[in-house]
């Protein structure tokens, strides 16, 4: 077996491409193929502003010229700023055997040595903004969008290297009710009739200046959040061009006091029902599966609930969930995922399971010394 660096166009192509060998070969029902095109976007210095911050290094695992696994290894800039550290993350991380789990998770360590680096953590795929987490509760179902999937057998090959748990982060599968918890409904009550507060879905056709709004509440709303990294305008710029055609305008709502927003919560469709049916291509055929399956899902994914510290315990949070209810329900929804949450967000966690949501997923951050 060889580790070999990704150092030209033609390396980083079979980067991409391994995983769909890997799991078509596997016949695993549930792995859901991303577009090629994005993840070549992910990867590549001047497509993703990630790289205006931060370096990533690529590596394969091979065996007689076959490709048995992938890693990535990256600094941040902005995260070792943030928290006054030096960490270097793994992610992309995937492997046929135990022994091209460890050869490529020791070259991402020595990489992250030459980085100087104190602790490698991952999978972050490159950061708690991306792809995080490595599953390892929840093997029966298909993830949800922008949500990690994996073979069982990773976290043992992890853990063997050295690895320990840092951090678990939870997912929930709920139920559509067709009312609001009894709870939230009153508190929601209460709260809309205060002169001064109000809701409203994004308006699409000033995007731009409701981009402005959701990157200010965003790095506000998660800026105390273990591992979290604030997104640069470049980065949440790129993120929302990618979303922005699956935007179903009333599933993105801002709540506003004395028309100064202060909280939004995002609801996205499960793309990963569309994307499933591409197969990773968009041409021939992938963009019209796409096209066809999108208006037709009533699944979708709670992506996020932020809301400004000083206004948290006032009854916006339970204000903006009862609306959001009403109107998923109205819409045709009728299931969700709510996550990434984490393990000891006991707030956060206590609103799935009163949404009737039961734990579907739970998603493990692993770290390790480098010296």
């Amino acid at each position: 077996m060889t580790i070999q660096p990704v150092d030209s166009p033609r390396q980083l192509g079979r980067f991409i491409e391994f995983p769909y060998r890997f799991y078509r070969d596997r016949k695993d029902p549930y792995w859901v193929p991303p577009l090629r095109s994005d993840e070549r976007a992910r990867l590549t210095p001047g497509k993703n502003p990630f790289f205006e911050h931060a370096e990533a290094a690529l590596f394969l695992a091979e065996e007689g010229g076959r490709v048995t696994g992938r890693i990535a290894a990256s600094v941040d800039r902005n995260y070792d700023s943030l928290h006054g550290e030096r960490q270097a993350a793994f992610g992309f991380f995937e492997a046929e055997s135990a022994p091209a789990a460890a050869a490529l998770l020791a070259s991402a360590r020595s990489w992250a040595r030459e980085k100087d680096a104190d602790v490698l953590r991952g999978p972050l795929s490159f950061t708690t903004n991306d792809e995080c987490g490595l599953l390892i509760e929840g093997f029966d179902h298909r993830p949800a969008l922008m949500m990690p999937y994996n073979p069982p057998e990773y976290a043992e090959w992890i853990e063997a290297a050295g690895f320990q748990k840092a951090k678990d982060l939870y997912s929930f599968r709920a139920p559509i009710p067709s009312e609001p918890p009894p709870a939230y409904a009153r508190i929601a009550a209460m709260t809309r009739r205060k002169e001064n507060v109000r809701t409203r879905a994004i308006d699409m056709r000033r995007f731009r200046e409701e981009l402005e709004r959701v990157k200010e509440l965003y790095n506000n709303a998660w800026e105390k959040n273990w591992g979290f990294v604030p997104m640069t305008e470049r980065e949440i710029d790129h993120m929302a061009a990618q979303l922005k055609p699956a935007i179903v305008p009333d599933l993105v709502r801002f709540a506003e006091v004395d028309g100064v927003p202060v909280a939004f919560g995002l609801l996205m469709p499960d793309l990963n029902i569309a994307l499933r049916k591409a197969g990773g291509r968009l041409f021939p055929f992938g963009l019209f599966q796409i096209l066809w399956t999108m208006p037709r899902i009533r699944e979708f994914r709670f992506m996020a609930l932020g809301i400004r510290a000083e206004w948290r315990r006032t009854g916006i949070a339970p204000l903006l969930v009862d609306e959001l209810c009403r109107v998923v329900w109205r819409k045709g929804y009728r299931s969700c995922e709510i996550g990434w949450t984490l393990e000891d967000n006991e707030p956060v966690n206590r609103l799935a399971i009163v949404m009737g949501g039961t734990r579907s997923g739970v998603y493990r951050i692993y770290e390790r010394e480098v010296a």
